[in-house]
């Protein structure tokens, strides 16, 4: 099969797929970032396995990336995207005929879906707030002297969140059907950063709109296009 990632760092979530014999390409336009998967995946990519291209997704093509693809995944990527429409409408010139796209992202509106670890102090640790007003939550980024580039980093998020909603609305807008879905209480990730277990969202709970979105830490779909 063939693999792409969109948003794919150094290429960490890529190499299960090369191991299990998949053709991978990552893209990536953080250079630093490419930099380092080129020195931790030199075998594979000396072998023809693996390649990363430096762009932004919207400035690659079909045939820039080497044909199109079974497998997209974009894994906490997705909320950091402006025009997400756009985004989905894109990647079928992507797609093989029965090809799928993975996304992995967590709900703007969960405890910490504005990204506050990136703050450099207490607010780290504060859930919710990045639910306030703008001007508000602005002000309360420069009155605890948050660094410039963090607070552009935090409002960009602010304007990008998606929710459950929006993003099941998004996937039938473009002709899509969901495959799978699964909502995590206790996100996946959270095992390597808090030593926390994994743990499903209570189904009751998945199936309350809007409710669910300010409980649900992360959330995995696989999509197809209709």
């Amino acid at each position: 099969m063939r693999v792409l990632e969109i948003g794919c760092g150094e290429g960490g979530v890529l190499k299960p797929f090369l191991d299990k014999g998949c053709i991978s390409v990552g893209v990536e336009f953080d250079q630093v970032r490419i930099e380092m998967g080129k020195q931790w995946l030199k075998q594979e990519i000396d072998e023809g396995r693996l390649s990363f291209v430096g762009k932004d997704i919207y400035e690659t093509s079909v045939e820039e990336l080497g044909g199109r693809f079974d497998i997209i995944i974009l894994k906490d990527v997705i909320e950091h995207i402006h025009d997400q429409s756009k985004l989905l409408s894109r990647l079928k010139h992507f797609l093989t005929p029965k090809g799928i796209i993975f996304f992995g992202f967590p709900p703007w509106q969960m405890p910490f879906g504005g990204h506050q670890q990136l703050c450099q102090n207490s607010l780290s640790k504060v859930p919710y707030f990045h639910l306030l007003p703008n001007p508000m939550y602005k002000g309360l980024l420069k009155l605890f002297k948050e660094p410039k580039h963090v607070v552009h980093d935090l409002l960009e998020i602010k304007e990008t969140g998606i929710s459950i909603e929006r993003f099941e609305k998004i996937v039938a807008k473009n002709n899509y059907s969901i495959v799978s879905n699964i909502h995590y209480l206790i996100n996946p990730i959270y095992e390597y950063k808090f030593n926390l277990k994994p743990k499903k969202q209570y189904r009751f709970v998945s199936k309350i709109p809007y409710v669910r979105d300010f409980l649900t830490t992360c959330v995995y779909y696989i999509i197809r296009s209709k």
